[in-house]
């Protein structure tokens, strides 16, 4: 190099190069032309390119030369850029580790690097350090900025604290600082975080009535929350969080603001997500018509989404009109529309685009293979799946776990228990260890076949291969053992189970309850019943389902009652649950009410009717009678045919009840016990 390299043209060559080292390698080598010296700008860029990408050693190296070299009181530019490139990495103690040093080497932190330190606590989680970061600032007299209270805005909102983000929201003009839009959506992003979403919603518009518009990169941070949102609530469609998120859209292209493809594409996903395919495609048709070019993931998100809610033929439309406008199809395209032709029942269609993508140049990976595979498992193509498993192999590409998670469990389902667990041998040979979903299959296909041996040992290869048993994989053990009436050993695998530290759930204790009833344990059966409760579980239809129709084939109504203190009358034992919430089926109501008229109890038996009328276990035909007096004496009638017509009570039952509830007198006393008990 000539001495007429200038400081600036070193930094232009560092911002060119994408390798750090050989940047840092023509950085030292420069330094050796006469007359040539860095500046605050070189060493500024070097810090951030080695930053940049990850080279802390050499990063720490330049910045303590800089040191030597510069006048330290110049270099809060050098430590910011060390500070948000550890930041950046989530090395949130070496960024702390520079701030502090800046001070111990004469350069005296401004609000700037005060700011640029709380924000990378904030992100990382340190809210209580970013807190007396924030303190100390105070102490130095430091005025904070717009910058400085919107960290700590997003600071309350991400410790669960939106009102008080929103108090200081509104403190900031007495500070001297204006609102701006990243501090109104960080407010309004914490509101929905907490499910504050009418607070949420006001405080946007109230945003935009100030005239205070987001600018794109913030918006979009606002709606991806609100996509995300989406994403983990399980009642998604009646929190209206997407809902929101499409009106937020409108409202702020409405007020001037042009959302860019970013905006567009974590809407459509969103929508995609949620299977509004149809109202996604039309935001990608806005997109198009205000001069934005859809992207390979806006395209691909709509394929797939349409594939999903099999709706292939219009995936289709889709991509051919997006070829047309020069997109070109990727893996993830063809592994989309494979899926929703398989799940059609298109197979040939399938394999024949499987072959196009391979012809076409894309490389038929491990991903591609298993799609087509898990379309052959689906429609009970063992044979064809394994065929394409040992292609796959022949062609270079080794199949995963996933792989033979999918075949084993398809020939599970088909009862192909030999050949499977052959497989499963074949996987863990190859270093494949299936999942605990996998075994579970296994397991469950043995129990189902009453070959609890077999079963037995699938579970003795987990514990040899480190994968503890399940819940699930314990309740099919148990399952098997109760269909084989092999109660001593039901009740010995229950113990062994919770001995290991597996928690039973009421699926367990139902299981242990009807095993208890068939064996005509009803003491026992009452035992678990009390159990589930004190464990704090919550007994459900099938618990209350099968110990009344335990006691009721039985032929003992009053057994159930009176394990409970009292042996008035049984059927109090069903009465009490329904009051508590109980729902029993028409099975269940059917053989009480069988039990009662063949003691001829036709008074407990009426008041189960009219309990049932009240309770609303009623045909649909009933709801159909608009006046209630005529809906009060039909019912409970149609009631008792409706149990004879689905055969839950015999023509003796019937012919009594549909006399009883006939009787004025009998009417009356029921009516005033029911009034009474509730």
């Amino acid at each position: 190099m000539s001495s007429a390299v200038l400081p600036k043209h070193v930094a232009a060559v560092i911002r060119y190069q994408k390798d750090p080292l050989r940047a840092l390698e023509m950085f030292s080598s420069v330094k050796t032309e006469d007359g040539y010296k860095h500046n605050l700008l070189t060493y500024k860029c070097m810090v951030e390119k080695l930053g940049f990408f990850g080279e802390f050693e050499a990063m720490e190296n330049i910045v303590a030369e800089t040191r030597e070299n510069l006048d330290n009181t110049l270099l809060e530019g050098v430590y910011i850029s060390a500070m948000r490139n550890y930041g950046k990495r989530r090395k949130v103690q070496e960024a702390v580790d520079v701030f502090e040093r800046m001070d111990f080497y004469g350069c005296e932190p401004t609000l700037f690097s005060y700011n640029v330190i709380m924000n990378i606590l904030v992100e990382n989680g340190h809210f209580n350090q970013a807190h007396k970061v924030y303190m100390r600032l105070k102490d130095k007299g430091i005025a904070p900025d717009v910058y400085t209270y919107t960290i700590r805005i997003k600071s309350f909102c991400r410790t669960g604290r939106p009102h008080a983000a929103l108090r200081l929201l509104y403190n900031m003009p007495a500070q001297g600082c204006e609102f701006n839009s990243v501090a109104y959506c960080t407010v309004i992003g914490g509101f929905y975080d907490g499910d504050y979403k009418m607070e949420a919603y006001e405080l946007f518009h109230k945003m935009l009535e100030l005239d205070i518009v987001p600018d794109v990169t913030t918006f979009n941070k606002l709606i991806h929350v609100l996509c995300k949102k989406g994403d983990i609530e399980e009642s998604f469609c009646k929190k209206g969080f997407l809902d929101h998120a499409s009106k937020m859209f409108e409202s702020v292209t409405s007020e001037g603001l042009s959302p860019d493809v970013v905006t567009y594409n974590t809407l459509i996903c969103g929508l995609c997500k949620k299977s509004k395919v149809i109202e996604a495609e039309n935001y990608m048709n806005k997109m198009v018509n205000s001069g934005i070019r859809p992207d390979a993931f806006t395209y691909n998100t709509i394929v797939n989404g349409y594939c999903k809610v099999n709706m292939v033929q219009k995936a289709d439309k889709v991509l051919l009109d997006a070829v047309f406008r020069g997109f070109v199809p990727d893996e993830f395209t063809y592994c989309s529309l494979i899926y929703g032709l398989c799940e059609d029942g298109e197979i040939e269609r399938a394999v024949s685009l499987f072959n196009e993508a391979g012809e076409k140049g894309i490389k038929t990976s491990v991903i591609l293979y298993n799609t087509l595979i898990k379309g052959f498992c689906r429609q009970g193509l063992i044979f064809e799946a394994l065929q394409l498993m040992n292609e796959m192999q022949e062609k270079g590409c080794s199949p995963d776990i996933w792989t033979y998670n999918l075949i084993i469990n398809s020939m599970c389902k088909l009862g192909c228990l030999v050949d499977a667990t052959t497989l499963m041998n074949d996987a863990m040979t190859k270093g494949f260890l299936p999942d605990i979903f996998t075994f579970n299959t296994l397991i469950d296909g043995y129990c189902k076949q009453l070959k609890i041996g077999e079963a037995l040992q699938i579970v003795d290869t987990m514990w040899e291969h480190e994968i503890t048993p399940d819940i699930i994989t314990y309740n099919i053990i148990l399952d098997g053992l109760c269909k084989s009436s092999n109660l001593d050993n039901v009740f010995d695998t229950f113990k062994a189970m919770r001995e290991k530290g597996c928690v039973p759930n009421v699926i367990t204790y139902n299981m242990l309850i009807e095993s208890s009833c068939k064996a005509r344990k009803f003491s026992r059966a009452m035992e678990f019943l009390d159990e589930i409760q004190q464990n704090g579980i919550c007994p459900d239809i099938v618990t209350f389902g099968t110990l009344i129709n335990g006691f009721c084939e039985n032929g003992d109504v009053d057994e159930a009652y009176g394990l409970t203190g009292d042996i008035d009358s049984g059927f109090r034992f069903l009465i009490e649950n329904v009051t508590k919430g109980f729902v029993p089926s028409f099975t269940t109501f059917g053989r009480v009410l069988n039990c009662l008229c063949v003691k001829n109890r036709l008074s407990e038996a009426v008041e189960i009717v009219y309990l049932m009328v009240q309770k609303g276990f009623v045909p649909e035909v009933v709801n159909t009678i608009f006046e209630s007096d005529k809906r009060e004496i039909a019912a409970p009638k149609i009631v008792v045919e409706d149990l004879l017509k689905k055969s839950h009570i015999t023509y003796y039952a019937y012919e009594l009840l549909y006399d009883a509830v006939r009787d004025k007198k009998l009417k009356k006393k029921t009516r005033r016990k029911i009034i009474s008990g509730s």
